[in-house]
């Protein structure tokens, strides 16, 4: 039984270990681009949620978590546009009233 969890169990808690590591090292000024930069892996985590979620043999219980890992998923994809959207109108410059040039 243990054989069934334990390695997967294992590779969570490294990764968990590991992205809290490079993600506190990451300076503010960087963490914007860098979170733009990783809405295209939230992209194949959402299309894994969506063929997770149609997946034929699942049972009641998987495919709540499916649903709702599409649902975060899409969350963390619009979320990431929408602040790489604010950080670039930070750069745009802003028009001044009757100025034609």
């Amino acid at each position: 039984m243990i054989d069934d969890w334990f390695p997967l169990a294992l590779v969570l808690l490294l990764s968990i270990f590991l992205g809290y590591e490079l993600i506190s090292k990451v300076p503010s000024t960087l963490h914007t681009p860098l979170m733009s930069g990783s809405n295209a892996i939230s992209g194949i985590t959402l299309i894994g949620a969506i063929s997770a979620a149609g997946a034929a043999h699942n049972s009641g219980f998987s495919q709540v978590l499916a649903v709702l890992a599409v649902a975060l998923a899409t969350v963390n994809v619009v979320g990431g546009y929408v602040v790489t959207n604010r950080m670039l109108g930070m750069f745009k410059k802003k028009e001044r009233e009757g100025d034609l040039s």
